[in-house]
């Protein structure tokens, strides 16, 4: 059963391949019946490089996002009439990555209408690069954990976004590729506080598929935690696998359906015109 996937991206994004129409057509070919598109758009780099002033401190550093979005959103937004002949509800979203880095400009920018959903993200902390780049040899990880879940539940806090994104995302690269064990028993406090912040917000949580088809081989976050948001009352839940092409549109969606049973949800929910959309399963 793969009742939808909310979270994928294009050749919008940088690290994306193909086009809109593509994704459509492999949803339709893999019987996906909801597909939202969710190019990233980093909210510290929102605006050119001369606007900020300084250089990007790696190749995944682009700028102008504004850009991205618009672009993005005419696409998505003149695709949704074609998609919807070959029975396929197309939602327009951004990856609104760093809100923190500017609150009042993420506030603005997430009130575009022609947003089905805004999934919140931090990539980066604000004073590093993408956990991706980092050097973990170096690094000293349990201070970058809590950095990151600081940073996170101000996010959760500002609320104004849909879906609270890959939750543990830093997990994929610090215990995936590096190979360094990571204990987040020390964070349990401030992730149940991400949790009830996110329930106050009338936000939804992400299970993220695409840690199973990469070295860290779970989801994020994994099902203990979706137990917890269950527990404390969370009703909000999608599913995305993070398909940056074709191939991976959809993947482990089916797993995802599972860990939601198992938490003790019944349905999951998407976002079309920012209200939530629920579906049984």
């Amino acid at each position: 059963m793969i009742p939808m996937d909310c979270h994928t991206h294009t050749s919008f994004s940088p690290d994306g391949t193909g086009t809109a129409a593509e994704r459509v057509y492999r949803a339709c070919a893999i019987g996906l019946p909801v597909l939202a598109i969710t190019e990233h758009v980093e909210m510290n780099r929102f605006f050119s490089q001369g606007y900020y002033a300084v250089p990007p401190r790696n190749k995944w550093e682009v700028f102008s996002h504004d850009r991205v979005l618009e672009q993005a959103l005419d696409t998505l937004t003149s695709e949704k009439e074609k998609a919807a002949t070959l029975g396929v509800t197309l939602l327009a979203g951004m990856e609104m990555g760093q809100p923190n880095a500017d609150f009042a400009l993420s506030e603005i920018v997430q009130r575009d209408r022609r947003l089905d959903m805004v999934i919140a993200s931090l990539h980066e902390l604000l004073e590093k690069p993408d956990f991706f780049c980092l050097d973990y040899q170096v690094e000293n990880s349990v201070a970058l954990l809590e950095s990151y879940f600081e940073q996170l539940y101000t996010i959760c806090q500002w609320g104004k976004f849909d879906v609270l994104g890959h939750l543990t995302y830093p997990l994929r690269y610090m215990q995936g590729e590096a190979g360094i064990h990571v204990d987040l028993e020390p964070y349990a406090e401030v992730i149940r506080s991400c949790f009830r912040a996110l329930i106050d917000n009338g936000c939804a949580l992400e299970i993220n598929t695409s840690g199973f088809r990469q070295a860290y081989a779970k989801p994020f976050p994994t099902l203990a935690y979706i137990r917890w948001y269950r527990e404390m009352g969370g009703e909000l839940l999608t599913l995305g696998s993070d398909a940056h092409c074709d191939a991976d549109l959809g993947k482990d969606i089916e797993k995802g359906v599972a860990m939601a049973r198992a938490a003790g949800f019944s349905y999951l929910c998407y976002f079309q015109c920012r209200e939530p959309v629920f579906v049984s399963i």
